[in-house]
């Protein structure tokens, strides 16, 4: 089963290869390929795996990469809408998809949804994630807990996804492109991040009404059962034993209030991080300075250690 959409990661990866699998219940698209340990790169919304064209190449050089599209974004497709995609479910067939592929443990990268589901997998897969690095996120329980409404009106997002279905599939499928370039540019600041070419493929995909769906059934997700399990989580002191890497916007911080890197230490024992310059879309936004502190990171966990 493949998508015209799922071949036109070229001009994006020249040097990788069309990622195009089946596993743990979901057609997964996206790109692959690289040399070294095995690295899996998890995109955010309203993106796709094209998200990450920035610094593939160069990680491609030390690393063989995975970058799917996740579950229900861009051209993966879940073979079973119900039960709800929930970051669980999502971090149980990425591991299905890296055990297909032959990598029983790897690192994660995840931005912003990518993340959620990137910590969950390592908090539920504990012998898989060798280690994970979160930019812009900190954990859905934290992030809900500290919404006030200045946060509220900044993701609106969220509150708006998560009402009960099908009221924001129907007011999105009025004007999808208005959208997402309304989002899109709140996210840039109005800067010119994005080019046409990946700018009309995450336009692309989000005319997918399916696409728009599991969009919402995601922030559904983050406001109901994610929640449950992070609370579980903290309740229980459950933490993940790998290495922690935070990276964040410094525009994002609230002053007087914690850092994401503090915290994340309620998450494990091993965090370190780095504030950047720009926005939220730190793959697009400060590619360089996301290099700058993935590649010693990565390296202090991965060179040793087995695929």
């Amino acid at each position: 089963m493949s998508s015209p959409q799922t071949n036109a990661h070229a001009p994006f990866f020249p040097s990788l290869r069309v990622l195009d699998i089946e596993a743990g219940g979901v057609h997964f698209a996206g790109a692959t390929g690289g040399d070294g340990p095995p690295l899996l790169l998890l995109h955010g919304y309203p993106q796709t795996h094209i998200a990450w064209r920035k610094l593939a190449s160069e990680l491609a050089k030390r690393y063989t990469l995975v970058i799917p599209d996740l579950p229900g974004y861009g051209c993966s497709r879940t073979r079973e809408v119900s039960p709800r995609w929930t970051k669980r479910r999502v971090g149980d067939a990425l591991v299905a998809l890296m055990t297909r592929l032959g990598h029983d443990r790897f690192a994660i990268v995840g931005h912003d949804r990518g993340a959620r589901a990137g910590y969950r997998l390592a908090l539920d897969h504990p012998t898989s994630a060798l280690a994970y690095a979160s930019l812009t996120v900190i954990p859905t329980a934290d992030a809900l807990a500290m919404v006030d409404y200045r946060s509220a009106l900044r993701a609106f997002h969220w509150f708006f996804f998560s009402q009960e279905a099908d009221l924001p599939e129907r007011m999105l499928a009025a004007a999808p492109d208005v959208f997402i370039e309304r989002a899109l540019a709140k996210m840039t600041g109005g800067r010119d991040l994005i080019e046409p070419a990946a700018l009309e493929r995450y336009k692309l995909a989000f005319r997918d009404a399916a696409v728009r769906h599991a969009i919402c059934e995601d922030y559904r997700a983050a406001m109901n059962e994610d929640l449950d399990h992070d609370n579980a989580d903290l309740k229980n002191g459950h933490k993940m034993p790998c290495p922690v890497l935070v990276l964040w916007p410094e525009a994002d911080w609230v002053p007087g209030q914690p850092t994401p890197m503090e915290v994340w230490r309620r998450w494990s024992s091993d965090v370190r991080g780095v504030a950047t310059a720009g926005g939220h879309l730190q793959p697009e936004d400060a590619p360089d300075e996301v290099l700058a502190a993935l590649l010693p990171f990565l390296a202090s966990h991965l060179t040793t250690r087995g695929r």
